[in-house]
């Protein structure tokens, strides 16, 4: 949602009124999920999205309201029927709550989107909790705790500030989000605000070109590292954001490594990849995965636990990298490594979202009942 923030810390800039509003909390099957985000401005123009159809026509018109009457937050829930799935093409079922924020005249909240485009920019990772349903607290209250470990701003009740900031504080690196029931039945959002995810290729091979390639496309920083020049050069990765050229081991000392970074080590040989490997082993990189066969990998995870790698860091490693998708070609092995890669930063395992074969049983079931009542 890196765009929304942008935009809004542009029309807070000028004290232009707009609209956030934000998925808070799904259940069953919907179009989007917590964290989305939909900007609109008094033109009804609109940065963002919260999945389309008549929900995100209906938030949008909430929106355009609030702005007209200069109203407060609301909270709304939104339960997607059969007739909503069938006139939008949405899938049925789900229910979606939404927070809609206007952010109206001058207050406090106008520094707020500001902080959010600096945390998105690389500077200090930020969370935000927001009250957005409660009979005791204030809607709309505010607690903002960086990544330094300063607060501001409060929920409202001090000693629920301080139990809600270690949460908050986790969820900062990844730029994740939380939805928190207090014991009162306060219902609080909370933000985690970063850097876009990045990924690290050691090595400039064919592979690693494909996945900087399909990065890009996903909205990854992409940085790369190579012991040779043309292997590491801004014409080879237009797409980077850094490049550099060093020895294997070295090459990591170059960027900001966190745990929202992912390291792909593709180099031109064993005995590369095992320094290379070693060397993402000390980062805070929160995926590292290495391209090559598992006969390869025996060798080097042997190789790193005589160099003191710890068992439970070796673990962590993805290795042989990818998913089991069956290509061969870097762009298709590039597709195995980046759908990992996703799936990791989703807290997803990967496997397919087929229907199971008993709901099918089910459905057939059902439609040969019908038939037969009809003859």
């Amino acid at each position: 949602m890196k765009s929304v923030y942008d935009e809004a810390a542009n029309l807070s800039s000028s004290e232009e009124d707009f609209v956030i509003a934000k998925v808070i909390h799904t259940q069953g099957s919907t179009p989007q999920k917590p964290g989305a985000s939909l900007l609109v401005k008094k033109d009804g123009s609109t940065v963002g999205t919260l999945g389309g159809g008549c929900v995100e026509g209906d938030i949008w018109f909430a929106a355009k309201e609030a702005l007209r009457e200069k109203s407060g937050p609301s909270y709304k829930r939104y339960y997607l029927n059969e007739d909503i799935a069938a006139r939008d093409g949405l899938v049925c079922g789900g229910t979606m709550y939404f927070y809609i924020e206007p952010i109206i005249g001058q207050g406090s909240k106008r520094e707020i989107p500001a902080m959010i485009s600096s945390a998105y920019a690389g500077e200090k990772n930020l969370s935000v909790a927001t009250v957005v349903s409660s009979n005791r607290l204030e809607i709309g209250s505010q607690l903002i705790i960086d990544s330094t470990g300063v607060l501001s701003g409060t929920l409202g009740d001090s000693k629920l500030d301080v139990e809600i900031t270690p949460k908050a504080t986790s969820l900062m690196e990844m730029g994740k989000t939380h939805r928190f029931i207090t014991q009162q039945n306060d219902e609080i959002f909370i933000e985690g605000y970063t850097a876009p995810a990045s990924i690290v290729l050691i090595g400039g091979g064919h592979v690693n070109l494909q996945v900087a390639n399909l990065a890009h496309t996903l909205g990854y920083r992409i940085m790369v590292t190579d012991d040779r020049q043309e292997f590491s050069s801004k014409e080879r990765f237009q797409m980077a954001e850094m490049v550099n050229t060093a020895p294997y081991e070295k090459g990591l000392d170059f960027f900001p490594i966190t745990p929202n970074t992912a390291i792909v080590i593709g180099t031109r040989g064993h005995n590369f990849d095992d320094l290379a490997l070693f060397s993402a082993a000390k980062t805070k990189a929160g995926y590292v995965g290495l391209l090559g066969s598992i006969r390869k990998t025996i060798m080097i995870y042997e190789s790193l636990l005589k160099q003191g790698v710890p068992e439970s860091r070796l673990r962590q490693i993805h290795a042989p990298i990818g998913l089991d998708l069956g290509g061969r070609s870097p762009e298709e092995i590039a597709l195995s490594i980046m759908a990992e890669i996703v799936a990791w930063r989703h807290e997803r395992n990967g496997e397919a979202m087929t229907m199971a074969a008993s709901q099918i049983d089910k459905i057939v079931k059902k439609v040969s009942k019908i038939t037969s009542s009809e003859k």
